[in-house]
């Protein structure tokens, strides 16, 4: 197998002294060039990004990420549209593919602990185009995911009013302007709604708390994980006793049209599979953390296996207490339990426990995105200034407000349904790449240390995850694929009218040493940033005391 990558690496040699090769491998050398894995560590390790998460820390990003509109929104449409009861099976698959994806995402974040997450992975392992196909996937993965999550956060704050305090917003500002007939696949206009003003509201919001401090954010999203997981156990055990066993019949509804039977479950697994991208968010923290090459499998793989137990339970119990053509609302868990007595108290708690939660997952998709920006525009793949990182908070401002005001205008104009399954699509890309990227670096770095390595080999996880994801992304209906196609045509323009002339390994002799400084020291001289960092360590020192 390490002959077959070094044939192939050979095949695409630069030409010797005096020798000019053809334009077509020049461009072919050009497109498969890797970055340096020694260079990408010599980077990472002089971040001036703060070090402050742990391993709890991390998982609670994980379980903040994960644990959102899959759970409170997405469960319920999908068996409404897809699967029926089968969409606890369509959580089982949906589980052990990001379970297996979840083991190569642990080796690769642990052997290259860098923000750049699939990018960087891909960068390292496949090339420069495969590099930047995977990192504007990653865009629209996390974008559109913060979005898709607004818009379902505005739907529970509207239905939370509506129960404790009897105010009901009206649609022409707490709706989008346009909806998605799965029907006809095709959109239809909503009249009477114009913008959705929560949805505009919670994304700028987390967009302030993120550009203050990787610190804040943090210890708002621990709070935010413990309540919510407090409120989906006390959804399991608390309507349990409404579960009639006849709404599970027939468990796998007969195909109608573009919905159910075997491939509605495959459909409901593909529309679910949002609801686990939050564990890569995990390694996009990778430059934040304190011991990333243990700490980040930990906080993959725990918050992975805790969310899969809870989606499972609560997928089981919402198909058991309605009859699952009635779960297709935007706040399925609270109309499930509506027609029973005595659930008003348990429908406030979960509405609550839901805007808390999918504030937790908007803020971790946020946070994501940017980091993302800010490391492919560190590489010369986007204009550098998405690569500053702010004086004072040392967090990548830039590329942060762009994210939360485009997040912003995409949850203010479009449905949740749309959203969600552009998204899934996207996350299904980045796992399928970032498997074959396992293979890649068992036979190219065999020596470099690791602080997880995939069970049975470099082969069975990581190809078996792969195949099944393409599986799920080939069933997908085909608007989303388009939708895909459209965008990966749209990045591949970008990147040739930018990223493939500005791109640092590409192009080495564009960059001066005062463009490479920029990145360095970020506007500091050595005397700021001294006094940053002993500031930085007695605010630490005096939490832990206090602590």
């Amino acid at each position: 197998m390490k002959q077959i990558f070094t044939r192939i690496g050979q095949s695409f040699q630069a030409a010797e002294p005096g020798q000019q090769l053809p334009l077509w491998k020049r461009v072919a050398v050009r497109l498969a060039t890797r970055k340096p894995i020694e260079q990408i560590l010599r980077e990472g390790a002089g971040t001036q990004m703060r070090r402050v998460l742990g391993r709890l820390d991390l998982i609670a990003v994980g379980i903040g990420a994960i644990i959102g509109s899959g759970i409170f929104v997405l469960t319920g449409i999908a068996a409404a549209e897809n699967a029926g009861p089968a969409v606890i099976v369509s959580f089982v698959i949906a589980g052990v593919i990001s379970a297996l994806s979840a083991f190569s995402y642990s080796e690769m974040a642990s052997m290259v602990p860098i923000s750049g997450s699939a990018y960087t992975y891909t960068y390292a392992t496949m090339g420069e185009l495969m590099g930047w196909i995977i990192g504007w996937d990653l865009i629209l993965e996390y974008l559109v995911g913060a979005a898709t999550v607004s818009v379902s956060w505005s739907a529970y704050v509207v239905s939370f009013f509506k129960d404790v305090f009897g105010v009901t917003f009206t649609p022409k500002t707490t709706q989008a302007p346009v909806l998605w007939d799965n029907d006809s696949l095709s959109f239809r206009v909503n009249r009477g709604a114009y913008v959705n003003i929560p949805a505009i509201f919670i994304s700028l919001l987390l967009t302030t708390l993120l550009v203050l401090g990787i610190r804040q954010a943090s210890w708002v999203n621990q709070v935010i994980v413990v309540v919510k997981i407090v409120v989906v156990l006390f959804f399991i055990f608390g309507a349990c006793r409404f579960v009639d066993r006849s709404n599970y019949t027939p468990f796998v509804p007969r195909r109608e049209g573009h919905s159910y039977g075997a491939q509605g479950v495959f459909k409901g697994t593909q529309r679910v599979f949002f609801a686990y991208i939050g564990f890569d968010a995990v390694s996009t923290a990778s430059q934040e953390a304190k011991d990333p090459q243990r700490d980040l499998p930990w906080g993959i793989c725990a918050s992975l296996g805790i969310c899969t137990a809870l989606y499972i339970g609560v997928a089981t119990v919402l198909c058991g207490i309605m009859p699952y053509r009635q779960l297709g609302g935007a706040s399925p868990l609270t109309d499930a339990l509506k027609p029973h007595e005595n659930t008003k108290w348990l429908r406030i708690l979960i509405e609550l426990g839901a805007i808390c939660g999918l504030s937790s997952v908007i803020l971790i998709m946020l946070m994501g995105q940017p980091r993302i920006l800010f490391t492919m525009a560190r590489d010369g793949m986007f204009p550098r200034i998405l690569g500053r990182l702010h004086r004072r908070f040392k967090t990548p401002y830039v590329p942060t407000i762009a994210s939360g005001l485009v997040c912003a205008v995409l949850g203010g104009v479009l449905p949740v349904d749309i959203l969600g399954d552009m998204t899934s699509i996207g996350t299904l890309l980045a796992f399928i790449l970032v498997n074959i990227g396992v293979v890649i670096m068992r036979f190219t770095h065999p020596e470099m240390e690791r602080g997880f390595r995939v069970p049975f080999g470099p082969f069975l996880f990581p190809l078996l995850g792969a195949a099944i994801a393409l599986v799920v992304l080939v069933l997908s209906d085909g608007p989303t694929i388009y939708r895909l196609f459209i965008w990966m045509a749209i990045g591949l323009v970008v990147y040739a009218l930018y990223g493939y002339r500005w791109s640092r390994v590409g192009n080495p002799e564009k960059w001066t040493p005062e463009d490479v400084a920029y990145f360095q020291d970020c506007g500091l001289d050595d005397g700021d940033e001294r006094r940053g960092r002993d500031e930085d360590d007695k605010e630490e020192a005096n939490v832990e005391a206090k602590a």
